[in-house]
């Protein structure tokens, strides 16, 4: 295992872009553990296997009846058990998107070593996730029981199954971790915050281990008609599987996924001192506002341009040695024109000479406040194996989204550094950049 950089990074603080970057990081930080429950498979093996496959999660919508709405598919996870995880008096008392985050990051603390004992002192192992939107199942339910039967029907546990922060925090019951615990909540941004910040507190040494990532389950009458109202979503009942088209010049608006990914980060230090298993090193961690508009990016990518080259300053590297790029790439057609636009503004000529960006979301959906985390998973897992997932379904490039998108079919490439790109509503951007051990 190569334990030296895989850049030479500056030690030097800098001003980039409007941001200060910090000089002195402290602890090289590396991801020691991965889980996930995704509309492509109920572990993060098969997620994997679903991606470089170009293997659609998407499909008609079971949970509803969706045939009054304008879309009727999204990327629902299939046959989970949460009998698995929670007894019966349990089920009754957490949400969907709760669940998925127990049961990644039950995963993920087992691939790590640490699912029946926890390697350093409670209170140095926390939990922090990213949550778009949290318990909207729980809510719904329990308007229609008022709607029904008045205030005496609102469930005890609609509050506590509602908020997202309990998510990490069933967690930390779970696994008895009495470090940092709370949820970022910033969109389809939430998950990249939520692991760039974890990613900080290790390296300054606040905590020694913290299970990361994000868990979203929106898939409910609410959460697909209100985007359906704003004419978001694609409306490709015909082909679901097809639908989310990222830089296709026939796509038409995004899939929404749901699901949960969960990353074990850890000092090198201690994760080589234990023997972990090591994906990758978290080397940058750049983040930005649009300040321009409440749902729409700027048309030049700014935002993105300053997230991106924040994250490369932290890092310290040029970005021609950037070898992949996992796009935002929401298949919506202001998103992916924009988030061209802004690669080629921060890697200019290298963007058509040589650097491969794909958006997996093509065959997983959107998965909202949990999309940074699967992606940050499937970066890792490229950097580790060689080989970068495709955008399975760009059939018809857009004529401005001309980059190499690994199109069709994943491609065997040694790739050294891979960055991920996460954009959300509020003009609030995250990129996050990983290194090859």
């Amino acid at each position: 295992m190569n334990t030296t950089p895989t850049a030479n990074r500056s030690s030097e603080g800098s001003i980039k872009g409007g941001q200060a970057v910090a000089g002195d990081r402290g602890r090289r930080v590396v991801v020691t553990g991965l889980g996930g429950v995704t509309p492509l498979g109920l572990d993060i093996k098969t997620t994997w296997e679903g991606a470089i496959e170009g293997r659609s999660g998407i499909g008609g919508i079971t949970r509803f009846d969706a045939e009054a709405f304008a879309c009727r598919f999204a990327g629902e996870v299939k046959n989970f058990d949460p009998s698995n995880y929670f007894d019966a008096k349990e089920i009754k008392k957490v949400d969907l998107f709760a669940q998925f985050a127990v049961a990644a990051a039950q995963e993920a603390m087992n691939d790590a070593g640490c699912g029946d004992a926890l390697p350093y002192e409670n209170a140095r192992v926390g939990c922090i996730l990213g949550v778009g939107i949290g318990g909207l199942a729980v809510l719904e339910k329990n308007h229609e029981q008022y709607l029904s039967g008045g205030p005496r029907k609102i469930s005890p546990f609609l509050i506590p199954g509602m908020i997202t922060n309990m998510g990490p925090g069933i967690i930390g019951i779970k696994h008895g971790l009495k470090g940092v615990n709370y949820t970022i909540q910033s969109a389809c941004t939430s998950a990249s915050h939520a692991l760039g910040e974890a990613y900080r507190m290790v390296s300054c040494g606040l905590q020694d281990m913290i299970v990361t990532g994000g868990a979203e389950a929106a898939i409910t009458p609410i959460g697909i008609g209100a985007f359906c109202s704003m004419k978001a979503l694609s409306t490709r009942n015909d082909d679901p599987q097809t639908a989310s088209r990222p830089f296709d010049r026939d796509r038409d608006g995004f899939v929404m996924g749901e699901g949960a990914v969960a990353l074990v980060v850890e000092s090198l230090e201690n994760a080589l001192a234990r023997g972990a298993t090591i994906y990758g090193e978290i080397i940058g961690y750049g983040f930005s506002c649009d300040a321009f508009h409440m749902t729409a990016p700027c048309v030049d990518g700014a935002g993105a341009v300053a997230s991106m080259r924040a994250a490369l300053a932290y890092a310290g590297i040029r970005p021609e040695e950037v070898d992949y790029v996992n796009a935002h790439g929401t298949s919506t057609p202001a998103n992916d024109v924009a988030e061209t636009a802004a690669i080629k503004t921060v890697f200019g000529t290298y963007a058509s000479e040589g650097l491969a960006v794909s958006s997996t979301k093509s065959v997983t959906g959107h998965l909202l406040g949990a999309a940074g985390a699967v992606e940050a998973a499937f970066c890792l897992l490229a950097l580790k194996e060689g080989i970068i997932p495709p955008t399975a379904t760009l059939q018809n490039p857009d004529p401005e989204c001309d980059l190499d998108y690994v199109q069709g079919k994943a491609r065997k490439k040694e790739i050294r550094i891979a960055a991920s790109n996460s954009f959300g509503f509020g003009g609030t951007n995250a990129t996050l950049i990983f290194g090859k051990m």
